[in-house]
């Protein structure tokens, strides 16, 4: 079985799925299995979509009219259209002649799944690189510490006298796990 899904970016009544449901009956998809969202792509919760993929079986195949309409992004993309694959679906973007359930639309798919993933590994690689930069430069990431060193040799003081951690924690103001994690860190680092 086919089933559709169209998408637009807003729920303006300027922006209608007139065009995209032209294309998937053309295509062969009934009317009544063609799911709908008026959302942002941006937006993670997409009603349609969730609809539309909980409707297929193994066997069906997800048609779309254009790769952008289903997917945020080449990850967001493959990552649904795998997770097809693995329930025996298959997918169809009708604008990019794309068909999961040829060997030519398969083999297109790994090629955009392989575009991916040197993606991710480059945005990784500028991560890295940068942050070993900042490094020499005396910087280091991450949010800033509750506890500084004077607030951390106070609460081992206070400790010392046979406090608890929690009425330390209370006393410099701080939870718990705040405390415990900085008297970690003194004992790793010191």
């Amino acid at each position: 079985m086919l089933v559709g899904y169209v998408r637009v970016s807003t729920s303006d009544d300027r922006q209608n799925t007139d065009l995209q449901r032209d294309a998937l009956r053309s295509a062969g998809v009934d009317d009544r299995n063609i799911h709908e969202d008026r959302a942002s792509d941006a937006r993670d919760d997409r009603p349609g979509l969730k609809a539309a993929v909980e409707y297929l079986r193994s066997g069906d195949i997800l048609v779309v009219w254009k790769l952008d309409r289903l997917g945020r992004s080449l990850s967001h993309l493959i990552n649904i259209v795998t997770d097809l694959r693995t329930r025996g679906i298959g997918f169809r973007s009708l604008t990019e002649s794309i068909d999961t359930t040829t060997a030519m639309g398969e083999f297109i798919f790994h090629v955009f799944g392989a575009l991916a993933q040197y993606e991710r590994s480059l945005i990784r690689e500028r991560v890295n690189a940068g942050l070993e930069a900042a490094k020499r430069r005396g910087r280091h990431g991450g949010r800033p510490r509750k506890l500084d060193q004077e607030k951390v040799e106070a609460a081992q003081a206070l400790m010392a006298t046979g406090l608890t951690i929690s009425g330390t924690a209370r006393s410099v103001g701080v939870p718990r796990s705040t405390l415990v994690d900085s008297l970690k860190r003194v004992r790793v680092d010191g």
